[in-house]
């Protein structure tokens, strides 16, 4: 018989490259279904050496990436080992969903940095990795990967949303999983506060203070990708594409720019959250603290939206992997076809020892 209970460190990397999420946790099924709990968590900022690797890779050679797979790899794998010293107990295995360097889909391809053999040997414990590439393989988009533990871990709710580099969510519809990508959110909102120097806008301050560019919001709101019904996900190459040059020739009003892109982001994730179930809305990921856009984004929705305790925020993601973890090493279901668009759900994961 499966074992019930299971301790694993998830790591999660986003696309805002502003560092790794370690989350150690704990994970119980019971007849009434699953039970999680934080045991301890740490965030670890990127160097400016890292953040610059991360962020030049797309363009580098692929014998580059691939030396830069294996040592991304052993980084994870050594942090890991720290992490873990520091709070002993038996760890059943680690789950890493790496850096996403491409996500092409479209292209029949997806590819998350850190190497599983690497990071396995290094941390000398065994790790589930590479969660996405198996759904690309079956016709899905390789994400959200979350909505499972949306489903099973936060029920209580009728939506979750996450605002990470993306904005994404997910909910119940006719005994589907529906989930998606609903357009930029960190991205976009750290590029604006970059360019007065700042690494993100704190509390919105920079937005609020501005004034919406009616032309540039009616332009981002005219966006294809909106148009589009779901499954569908979005990867730094569609910023990179469809929204950097748009807003390049206001980067010169960055305080308006800033605000004008609050207004859209908000404008485009309260629609989305209203044409989904009526109930409360937990709101996770560092968009959580950008105050303005919260404000706004109730304008736009007429439903309860909640944000829970600041380890939540932080970790639901790392949190999640984990679980993604323990689902692949029961061999269950931890990719759902309603929400990636694949042709069946599936157990997706790699799964690696430190001897073999």
């Amino acid at each position: 018989m499966e074992k019930g209970q299971y301790r694993v460190l998830g790591l999660m990397s986003g696309t805002s490259l502003d560092g790794l999420d370690l989350a150690l946790c704990w994970f119980n099924k019971t007849n009434q279904g699953w039970q999680y709990r934080m045991e301890a968590t740490q965030h670890l900022p990127y160097s400016a050496h890292w953040v610059q690797l991360l962020s030049e890779l797309p363009n580098a050679s692929g014998p580059e990436i691939q030396r830069l797979n294996a040592a991304y790899g052993r980084f994870l794998g050594q942090h890991s080992k720290t992490f873990l010293s520091k709070h002993p107990g038996k760890v059943d295995f680690l789950a890493s969903h790496g850096h996403t360097i491409f996500h092409r889909p479209d292209l029949d391809f997806t590819y998350q940095l850190g190497s599983g053999a690497h990071l396995s040997i290094s941390s000398g414990f065994p790790v589930v990795s590479d969660f996405r590439t198996a759904d690309v393989a079956l016709g899905g988009q390789g994400a959200p990967l979350v909505p499972i533990g949306d489903r099973l871990l936060f029920s209580d709710y009728a939506q979750c949303l996450n605002l990470g580099g993306f904005a994404n969510v997910s909910f119940e519809q006719k005994g589907n999983r529906v989930a998606y990508d609903i357009g930029p959110a960190n991205l976009v909102l750290n590029h604006c506060a970059q360019l007065v120097g700042k690494a993100y806008d704190k509390d919105g301050q920079l937005a609020q203070s501005g004034v919406v560019i009616p032309k540039l919001l009616a332009t981002l709101n005219a966006l294809d990708y909106y148009q589009q019904p779901p499954p569908k996900s979005l990867g730094r190459e569609w910023i990179d594409l469809e929204v950097f040059p748009i807003l390049k020739p206001f980067e010169t009003q960055a305080v308006n720019l800033a605000r004008t892109c609050c207004e859209h982001l908000g404008q485009q994730i309260g629609k989305a959250l209203t044409k989904g179930p009526e109930g409360k809305i937990l709101v996770t990921g560092g968009g959580a603290y950008h105050g303005f856009l919260i404000e706004i984004i109730r304008q736009h929705c007429p439903y309860p939206i909640e944000l829970p305790d600041s380890q939540l925020i932080d970790y639901k993601e790392a949190l999640i992997f984990a679980f993604l973890g323990v689902l692949r090493w029961r061999k269950e279901n931890n990719c759902l076809a309603s929400a990636t668009g694949a042709k069946t759900d599936h157990s997706s994961g790699v799964i690696h020892f430190p001897k073999y």
